[in-house]
């Protein structure tokens, strides 16, 4: 017996098996067939940074799969000033279910790969799964949990505690390969000074002169004005002001 090129012995697609949204996104809820089903409606894009994957009000009528890069979540006024709501990573599920028109600007920050699907076939596996569709409730909440937490940053933590949690939570989630429990990590800053002051609602000056003061505390270390190398998880952690740490050591 011969098996199709893109299915495996065990009914999942191969492109599927070695994906983090297989594993630990919203596509790893569903049973191998309904898998094969919502892979054959896929297709695979790799986007250039600073290209605008949804805009606001736009019509909706694809979800996506990130499988690497990060996402910039932005919302605009009327008079053009805008806002970074959020940031998603790989596996996170890029789209807003249930609703026509999208209500939020979506930008790949770095070099994005995506998954995407037709609405119909996501609303279709809603109908079929309903571990899928608790699955995608999981993850809303988890960013409604997070949202929560930037709250607290944005409005009460200072600009040291801004700065290093911002730090803290790319290198947390900005590798899915990467162990969460790891103790140290290394990456590149996915967005501009500029991006993150707006992120973090303090100046572009303030943000470098926090990244400095870092780097001199031996906290981080910076290269080529971009990679970050973080050599003690916890050490950072306790700079970000958190119930339980010490903003200095």
């Amino acid at each position: 017996m011969t098996l199709r090129q893109d299915i495996h012995s065990s009914g999942i697609p191969v492109l599927c098996l070695p994906c983090e949204a297989r594993r630990r996104g919203v596509c790893g809820a569903l049973e191998p067939d309904d898998l094969a089903q919502l892979a054959k409606t896929s297709s695979r894009h790799n986007i250039e940074p600073g290209v605008e994957l949804i805009g606001d009000a736009e019509a909706v009528d694809c979800y996506s799969n990130v499988l690497s890069g990060v996402v910039k979540l932005t919302k605009s006024l009327s008079d053009g000033r805008q806002q970074i709501v959020g940031l998603q990573f790989a596996p996170d599920f890029l789209g807003r279910p249930f609703k026509i028109k999208s209500v939020i600007n979506a930008e790949a920050a770095t070099a994005v790969s995506l998954c995407s699907f037709p609405r119909a076939a996501i609303e279709r596996m809603m109908k079929q799964s309903p571990e899928f569709v608790h699955r995608l409730l999981k993850q809303a909440l988890n960013e409604l949990d997070e949202a929560r937490e930037w709250m607290v940053t944005l409005g009460r933590k200072t600009a040291p505690e801004k700065v290093a949690s911002f730090l803290l939570m790319i290198a947390r989630n900005i590798d899915s390969n990467v162990d969460p429990a790891a103790r140290s990590a290394c990456f590149e800053l996915p967005m501009t000074r500029a991006d993150i002051s707006d992120f973090l609602g303090i100046t572009n000056e303030t943000v470098s002169r926090q990244l400095t003061s870092l780097r001199m505390d031996g906290v981080i270390r910076i290269e080529n004005n971009r990679r970050v190398t973080v050599d003690s998880m916890s050490r950072l952690e306790r700079r970000c002001g958190g119930r339980g740490a010490t903003a200095v050591e």
